[in-house]
């Protein structure tokens, strides 16, 4: 009998630590036995000066990054009005969606994150709604703000929901959340 794929919404406001927590976990399934193949993409803050002035989407599987959003400069035209204070780089969402729609078949998957630009426009990664689609995978962490989240539950009513609140205690919970997703005896 085939185990059926875990999802897991991973959810708070900006600066709650979703992105943290996800490394967090990422790190823990890495180091599990065999070890888990992990893909997919974070997203961190990029600072200067201890400002942040964008967000990097990174690799999970390569390692690479890439500038996926800048502070918009006035006057400069928003991708949406839902990213208001966001210019993405096209080139930068096209490589995410490449990175995602290759990142399943995988045993962890992670899309950091989805927002209103994937559910209520169908741009941005809409690949990384397909992945989470596919149960292409043993576990899933997908990164939902608040506000978005009933549209999750009501896409993928079966993902249990993790509420980020900090980086506080991220280390313990984060092995918690790993060994749910991959088993506690690992995938392999």
């Amino acid at each position: 009998m085939t185990k059926s794929p875990v999802r897991s919404l991973v959810t708070g406001d900006r600066g709650a630590g979703k992105t943290i927590f996800c490394r967090a976990v990422v790190e823990a399934a890495r180091a599990l036995p065999g070890p888990p193949d992990v893909a997919g993409v974070l997203s961190p803050r990029r600072y200067e000066a201890g400002v942040q002035v964008g967000i990097e989407a990174e690799d999970l599987r390569t390692g690479r990054r890439r500038l996926l959003a800048r502070i918009r400069e006035p006057g400069e035209v928003p991708l949406s009005e839902v990213t208001r204070l966001w210019s993405f780089d096209p080139e930068a969402l096209v490589w995410g969606n490449e990175v995602l729609a290759s990142a399943v078949p995988c045993d962890l998957l992670v899309v950091d994150e989805l927002g209103p630009l994937e559910f209520e426009q169908g741009r941005g990664w809409p690949a990384g709604l397909a992945a989470v689609d596919s149960g292409s995978f043993t576990g899933a962490l997908v990164v939902v703000r608040s506000g978005l989240l009933a549209a999750a539950r009501r896409r993928w009513p079966d993902a249990a929901v993790m509420e980020a609140a900090g980086a506080d205690g991220a280390g313990e919970t984060a092995r918690r959340w790993a060994h749910r997703l991959l088993g506690a005896s690992g995938v392999r």
